[in-house]
């Protein structure tokens, strides 16, 4: 198992991973809005390998923010295995990782949203340290 960042030539090797959370995304329309849209505002994507397959089967994206409530901190935007490599450790090292790149980028916290629905996610999180701080409230417009 490999944990590497993805550059922008790199996005669309994410796509399989991302579009289990995004299934509304096509692979183009995925790589144009992550490169064209998301990095210029900071958004990376680190990516997990499968060695016997060679492919990128878990991804990240996230990236670094300066809130008033909180400091810097590394949020986290996106975080997905494909069906056939969860359980295998691909999603632990990722937080890993990017608990690390957290430190490295002097982020005091690490935050990350997860749907109200994706309960193996929320075990996931808080077997990893998390904690449930608060709730995020949206409305549709």
């Amino acid at each position: 198992m490999k944990i590497e960042e993805l550059g922008a030539d790199a996005t669309e090797q994410a796509y399989d991973a991302m579009r289990q959370l995004r299934p509304h995304l096509t692979s183009a329309g995925f790589v144009r809005l992550v490169n064209e849209v998301q990095r210029p505002q900071g958004y990376r994507l680190v990516g997990s390998w499968e060695p016997t397959a060679g492919k990128v089967v878990a991804a990240a994206g996230f990236r670094v923010l300066h809130m008033l409530a909180h400091g810097r901190v590394l949020v986290v935007d996106d975080l997905s295995t494909v069906p056939a490599s969860r359980g295998q450790g691909h999603a632990s090292r990722l937080l890993a990782w990017l608990e690390r790149e957290a430190r490295s980028q002097y982020c005091a916290q690490v935050h990350l949203d997860a749907g109200t629905h994706r309960y193996d996610a929320h075990r996931l999180y808080l077997r990893h340290g998390f904690a449930i701080k608060s709730f995020r409230l949206m409305r549709l417009l």
